[in-house]
């Protein structure tokens, strides 16, 4: 196994570096504090690729590799993780289900907006009733003539606010509403489809999250992705691709909480010398330094996994759980290193370490990414 970056990997980082901190590296602390979605460089995104990561290039795409694509994500959020978190979002749940499970005129007919970043996908499963229990949707989709009418609300939408199109996971067969979820995909623009107010979250704050709600909202049998009642197992499919993002994002707010304890602790002078001349600071960095190279093979091997053809889903598990759990205490070593300095909103790093928490809870939570890896163990012939 090669462990070296090929020139291809070098390339999409440098790129994605240069454009994240000249961009959003300005702006990035100022719309966290105003919750403000940066539409300024999510237009310059849009001609750039960043929203067809993987999509085939005869759509428009960049035809990105899983690791290419998971290193374009390390990099917007080791800058700014909200805008990070969009990006994966669209990509690994919105965009990559119509790729893989619509029909040749939904792909030609939906996914050029998505690709171009004209429209911005959204992955909406959870509920009051349902999150980790993705079988436990209520919203109810009612065939009536050529289409479905759709009553239901779906909360703590990711890119809620600004999506195009949201791709809804509602029950199509009320006799055996646990085995009958269905996806349909509806439009902003679509009567009866409206937004909630932005939620006022503790990190990823310049990521409109917010709730969907579904009032009678008509949609035509066309926009059904997949066969009815395979919700779930779209759902799933897109889950196993959204975590390797997740576990990219949460990769990149360690790499960047590293980098500044590390800028941080060679100028903070203490006892007339700096910081990192203390024992216990450079077990802290060479802590934080072996934990983020390790998040970091393991999800580039998850992500060539899904590159050769191989099942994934345990590898994607692993790496969700692993870089989540490094982010958290990356970013809380971080905190400490600066001492009360980590406190203060004036330090990138009171950010990062607001933000990693919630890696550890959407695409499923920690507990649910250990279901995932002792299934898969427990599967195996002793």
């Amino acid at each position: 196994m090669d462990f070296n970056p090929c020139s291809k990997h070098r390339l999409v980082r440098k790129t994605v570096r240069e454009f994240a901190e000249t961009e959003l590296g300005p702006i990035a602390a100022d719309i966290d504090r105003q919750a403000r979605f940066p539409w300024e460089v999510v237009e310059k995104m849009g001609p750039l690729h960043y929203f067809g990561l993987q999509a085939p290039r005869d759509l428009g795409g960049a035809g990105l590799d899983t690791i290419s694509y998971a290193i374009v994500i390390e990099e917007l959020s080791r800058v700014s993780a909200g805008l990070g978190l969009c990006v994966t979002v669209h990509n690994s749940v919105a965009l990559y289900p119509l790729l893989r499970f619509g029909t040749p005129e939904q792909i030609k007919r939906l996914a050029p907006d998505l690709i171009s970043g004209r429209r911005i996908g959204a992955f909406c499963l959870t509920e009051a009733n349902a999150g980790s229990d993705a079988s436990g949707v209520e919203t109810l989709a009612v065939a009536q003539g050529d289409g479905y009418v759709i009553n239901g609300t779906k909360i703590f939408v990711t890119n809620g606010g600004v999506c195009g199109l949201a791709l809804i996971f509602a029950v199509t067969n009320p006799d055996n509403p646990r085995q009958a979820a269905s996806v349909l995909m509806v439009e902003k623009e679509r009567p009866g489809f409206s937004v909630g107010e932005i939620e006022e979250l503790t990190g990823m704050r310049c990521n409109p999250v917010s709730s969907l709600f579904l009032e009678d909202c008509r949609v035509p049998a066309e926009n059904l992705l997949g066969r009815p009642g395979q919700g779930l197992k779209i759902g799933l499919a897109a889950l196993d691709t959204g975590r390797l993002g997740i576990a990219a994002q949460a990769l990149g707010l360690a790499q960047a909480a590293l980098e500044a304890a590390l800028k941080y602790a060679k100028e903070r002078q203490q006892f007339g010398k700096p910081i990192a001349s203390f024992q216990t600071i450079q077990n802290y960095l060479a802590d934080m330094a072996t934990d983020v190279e390790a998040s970091r093979l393991l999800l580039y091997r998850a992500c060539a996994q899904k590159d050769a053809g191989q099942p994934f889903g345990a590898a994607a598990a692993m790496a969700k759980l692993h870089c989540s759990r490094v982010a958290r205490e990356v970013t809380n070593l971080a905190v400490q290193i600066h001492g009360g300095c980590g406190y203060s909103q004036e330090y990138d790093v009171e950010r990062y370490w607001r933000e990693a928490k919630v890696t550890e809870i959407y695409e499923g939570t920690s507990e649910v990414q250990r279901m995932v890896i002792a299934r898969d163990l427990l599967s195996r012939p002793v």
